[in-house]
């Protein structure tokens, strides 16, 4: 993973906030609702729904690859580590 030299562009504000926002979320948040969307599928495949069944499941990996990043945003901060030079 590539850090943060200070060469690339600095985060708009609209990004830095929604980034405030989102890591105050629990990171939790996203495993439960990945597990909520393959069970709410797997109960629609039940019922015979299979279209609605595949759509909600494949809810899941955004739900994952969100709480990655918001792990990766919480850890690192918007801006990366910062260096003292």
């Amino acid at each position: 993973m590539a850090k943060n030299d200070g060469t690339s562009d600095k985060e708009g504000p609209i990004a830095k906030a929604i980034e405030r926002q989102t890591s105050k979320l629990p990171s939790d948040l996203f495993l439960w609702s990945a597990l909520g969307s393959m069970a709410v599928s797997l109960y629609l495949q039940a019922q015979g729904d299979r279209d609605r069944s595949l759509f909600v499941g494949q809810w899941a990996a955004p739900f994952l690859l969100l709480g990655l990043y918001n792990k990766i945003v919480k850890l690192e901060g918007s801006e990366g580590p910062a260096t003292n030079e």
